[in-house]
């Protein structure tokens, strides 16, 4: 296997399937039968989810409402998703675990990194909720934190696209891919990878991100075993 533990990035939106908000079950089944096909493999598996399919604290700002309160309720959005991967995890034999950055007892572990470690040892998937637990910081960046605390050997971003463009290919069908790019060529050419601050991040401490289409089934096992899926960023 190309990795022994990563870190899986799924936005919110992934979530919804064809709908228009909320969430797919039928997409959340999927997405679990792909996420157990690859702890059969021995890997360790830690999640963060977005929540955008439910709320966006930047949208909510943008409509006058308080920055802070927006964010905050877009931290408890993605501990539903969090909820509903773990329940459809669950329902396919997967041992999981949520832990949130905001503490919620009643419903979820406390995010503590030792826990965290100890689950993924014994071949649980762990479910990061909440963010970073602080306002004005995205789920990317949450992402590229709690990767770099578990020591993870990568971070595999699910979106729609297959990889990194030049343009984007939803707009331009003559838009270019790149099978690997430097950080620093990220941001010389300006393309769009995670928002600044977890880019810069995952940087500084040289931990790869693998950007790939997690709707195309199969591809999140290919990536595991070597196969040249997506675009990988590093060093």
């Amino acid at each position: 296997m190309q990795y022994k533990r990563i870190l899986l990035k799924l936005s919110g939106e992934a979530l919804m399937g064809d709908r228009q908000y909320g969430i797919d079950p039928k997409r959340l089944a999927v997405y679990a039968k792909e996420i157990k096909e690859v702890v059969e493999k021995g890997i360790e598996v830690a999640i963060v989810i977005g929540g955008g399919n439910i709320f966006r604290g930047v949208a909510g700002a943008a409509n006058g409402m308080d920055r802070v309160q927006g964010d905050h309720m877009g931290m408890l959005a993605t501990v539903i998703n969090g909820l509903a991967l773990q329940s459809a995890l669950e329902d396919e034999g997967v041992h999981t675990r949520l832990q949130t950055a905001l503490e919620i007892k009643e419903v979820a572990e406390p995010y503590i990194k030792r826990k965290a470690n100890r689950h993924l040892e014994k071949g649980r998937v762990v479910i990061f909720g909440a963010g970073t637990g602080n306002p004005y910081f995205t789920t990317d960046t949450a992402a590229v934190l709690r990767a770099i605390e578990i020591n993870a050997d990568a971070i595999l971003k699910g979106t729609r696209v297959d990889g990194v463009y030049n343009e984007d290919p939803e707009k331009n069908k003559n838009a270019i891919k790149f099978e690997t790019i430097t950080f620093k060529d990220v941001i010389t050419k300006g393309l769009k990878v995670m928002d600044m601050t977890a880019f810069t991040l995952s940087e500084e401490n040289k931990l790869p991100i693998i950007i790939f289409d997690m709707n195309k089934a199969g591809n999140l096992i290919k990536l595991i075993s070597g196969e040249k899926v997506g675009t990988i960023v590093d060093i």
